[in-house]
């Protein structure tokens, strides 16, 4: 019987099964998982500029300043607050009716534990 040699993805018959290269000795991932929750959280624009509003003040900004920043509503806005507030990356301090964010200053730390890693 005679069969015909497998296709790859643009239709060529494949040469050999042999790799280009030799395999590499196993190597030890750097310990990056503690770190996604961190970078979870950035993961989209408003919450990228909430925080570098945080950073630019330098100080603790009232919910309703940063609402006025955006135009989102409050629902929204409230909740990129509350995902930067469970990734780690604000604080949040209740004032009567008001809530007053700031950036968490140990995220800060974490960010240069993560870079010191990549760095080796």
């Amino acid at each position: 019987m005679n069969r015909a040699a497998p296709k790859s993805r643009g239709g060529t018959a494949r040469a050999s099964a042999r790799p280009c290269c030799p395999r590499p000795a196993q190597r030890r991932a750097i310990e990056t998982r503690p770190y996604a929750r961190l970078f979870k959280a950035l993961g989209h624009p408003t919450r990228l500029a909430i925080v570098g509003l945080l950073a630019g003040a330098g100080r603790e900004l009232c919910a309703c300043e940063l609402e006025s920043q955006f135009e989102l509503g409050q629902p929204a806005v409230s909740h990129h607050l509350r995902i930067l507030r469970e990734g780690g990356w604000v604080t949040a301090e209740r004032r009567g009716t008001w809530v007053y964010y700031a950036l968490e200053r140990a995220a800060l730390e974490r960010l240069s534990e993560f870079r010191a890693l990549l760095e080796g």
